[in-house]
């Protein structure tokens, strides 16, 4: 049976696209971006989230783990990786939620069920569902099915995409994408292979393909003192967006909302949660993309 491996469904969103919508939002991501706020979302495979500061040490946790991979250390509980086997069974006793499981494997059926419970909503707002990650083009086939059933019930789909991924997947899917919402984080390839692991080719090569074939993109661009708060990349982007055909440039200022996260997941922050850059350059930013036609907002 065909599944998709999710984190979440968010029902009631009104920035991941036009009217009120639901966003799914997909585990497993091919960039590292170094402020993203879902952290949890960039390795495919399931993890356990640990909130230090809701352990007490009550030692529920090691006493269910079958594995005996989990220890009482100080009042605070320890996990053995190499003896854990995911099996959630700490997540599911801890009497403080001290731990989440993260990553839920879901069918086709299960996701369409959930979807249109809020069609209602969709269609009083003009919204509709949003695919978000993670990066949902890593469940192509997935996706394709899930869109085409929400095209059969008239329901507007939007993706949220930073365009890292073979054309074939992407093609396959875009004739049922309403919207596509395009990340544009950094103009200079070597820069892009910095911040976010990877190179940029091919996120601007697909952009191209989709601007040919028609579809509806919206950019956006979130800004980040120190890694592309700079001319270069402004005046690049312009640039090449000028042979692009877009419907709005949606300009996100640096937030540190998912620092935490990374503390839960045991790995780095590699900011220093300090990098927003001021209202006054994001205003003349925004006036400098218009100077050239486009239509721009300061978040959303």
């Amino acid at each position: 049976m065909n599944t998709g491996n999710i984190i979440n469904i968010q029902k009631y969103c009104v920035h991941d696209g036009p009217g009120i919508r639901t966003t799914v939002f997909f585990k497993g991501c091919p960039l590292s971006c170094w402020w993203c706020h879902n952290p949890e979302s960039q390795n495919p495979k399931d993890e356990i989230m640990f909130f230090q500061e809701r352990c007490t040490g009550c030692g529920v946790c090691a006493k269910r783990c079958p594995q005996n991979a989990i220890e009482i250390k100080n009042n605070i509980s320890i996990v053995d990786l190499s003896k854990c086997t995911l099996c959630g069974k700490c997540t599911d006793f801890c009497p403080n939620n001290a731990k989440e499981y993260v990553g839920k494997k879901i069918t086709v059926d299960e996701l369409m069920n959930e979807i249109v419970k809020d069609q209602v909503f969709y269609d009083e707002s003009n919204g509709g569902v949003t695919f978000s990650g993670g990066e949902p083009l890593l469940h192509a086939d997935f996706l394709e099915e899930v869109l085409k059933r929400c095209r059969i019930r008239g329901i507007h789909t939007a993706i949220e995409t930073s365009g890292f991924a073979t054309w074939e997947k992407l093609e396959k899917v875009a004739k049922n994408i309403d919207l596509f919402l395009y990340d544009l984080k950094q103009i200079n390839n070597e820069k892009h292979k910095k911040f976010m692991g990877v190179e940029n080719v091919i996120i601007l090569d697909n952009l191209k393909k989709l601007s040919d074939m028609g579809a509806n993109i919206i950019i956006r661009m979130p800004l980040i003192s120190g890694v592309n708060d700079d001319d270069e990349h402004i005046d690049g982007v312009i640039k090449f967006l000028s042979n692009i055909k877009v419907i709005q440039v949606n300009l996100l200022p640096y937030h540190k909302m998912g620092m935490d996260k990374y503390r839960r997941l045991d790995r780095e922050y590699k900011l220093t949660g300090m990098e927003k850059p001021s209202d006054e350059w994001m205003k003349k930013t925004k006036e400098k993309f218009e100077k050239f036609g486009f239509k721009v907002s300061i978040g959303g």
